[in-house]
């Protein structure tokens, strides 16, 4: 009869450790590392926008500075 209780109790144990979720077992530090990499990624992604968009918009104006010149060095019908 004992051994039974003691079955019950073990299974019922087992079941309830079982069914409880875990925590992660994260410390301060581990918090503040996690977020100093997460702001290297943001900066990486910011400066390569950044360059991008520079880029493009260099062509852009060089594009049109060609297109203005074009325009006027073209002799004037007359």
């Amino acid at each position: 009869m004992a051994l039974r209780r003691y079955g019950l109790v073990l299974a019922l144990l087992a079941g309830t450790a079982l069914a409880l979720p875990r925590q992660d077992d994260h410390s301060a530090k581990q918090d503040m590392k996690d977020a100093g990499h997460d702001t290297k990624k943001a900066a990486k992604k910011t400066g390569h926008a950044a360059k991008k968009t520079t880029n493009k918009a260099a062509k852009k104006t060089d594009q049109g500075a060609k297109k203005v010149e074009k325009k006027t060095d073209q002799n004037p019908p007359e």
